[in-house]
């Protein structure tokens, strides 16, 4: 009878390859959200110093600016770079903090895509925390895949189950985000984010009501939002 692959330990030898084959050139993105804990502490198990970048976009949930520290100081972690959208853009932009609601993709293209590409500067790969349970476009996803502007993606998770994640929280005892108790699956920004219903998918609560299913970072910079004109 042949044994069920650990996700654990694939999740491990891969990011351990493909640490080895970019030292000093790739980096962790996370939103310290509500399975963001798995990823962290793989990594910090294998190095903690490895970069992590975190985008504040200036609209997150005081419970996951709480979680992010919770997690640095638990898991050890040693490099956290925080990036932030630049402020002259939103002064032009978002001068009334209320462009979430008119235009979403604009919005996400200020906080998130280019402050990370701004971040990803140097670093010739990323790790990710997605997986294919997530539904949507990623239910194809690799274990590793080329982005359109040049840097190799890793999502060592992105095999994993729901069960895969809630044995690895309980195996290693990591603390779980505050708002998972109230039903939020995924964590955003306050704005565009909602706790979802049983049954619904994980990420059904992010953007609820529009079309809309990303916030454009795993786009590349072409596709994220092409109305924006640098």
């Amino acid at each position: 009878m042949r044994a069920t692959p650990d996700p654990a330990r694939s999740a491990d030898s891969l990011l351990r390859t493909m640490l080895m084959a970019f030292p000093g050139r790739i980096a962790a993105v996370s939103s310290f959200g509500t399975e963001s804990a798995v990823l962290l502490h793989l990594l910090a198990g294998i190095d903690p110093a490895v970069p992590v970048i975190f985008l504040d976009t200036g609209k997150l949930f005081a419970e996951t600016l709480a979680y992010r520290d919770a997690l640095i100081q638990r898991l050890g972690l040693t490099d956290i770079r925080v990036a932030h959208p630049d402020p002259v853009r939103l002064a032009q932009t978002d001068p009334s903090g209320t462009l979430w609601a008119s235009d979403p993709d604009l919005c996400c293209w200020n906080r998130k895509v280019e402050p990370l590409e701004v971040a990803l500067s140097g670093f010739a790969a990323w790790i990710t925390g997605r997986k294919r349970l997530h539904g949507g476009e990623r239910r194809g996803l690799d274990m590793v895949d080329a982005g359109q502007d040049g840097r190799i993606k890793v999502n060592p998770l992105a095999t994993w189950s729901n069960d895969d994640i809630t044995r690895y929280f309980a195996a290693h005892d990591l603390p779980r985000h505050a708002l998972e108790a109230k039903g939020y699956r995924s964590v955003g920004c306050i704005p565009c984010t909602r706790a979802v219903a049983p049954g619904e998918a994980p990420r059904a609560g992010r953007w609820a009501g529009s079309s809309k299913t990303e916030c454009g970072i795993h786009r590349s910079l072409q596709s994220a939002y092409s109305g924006v004109r640098a």
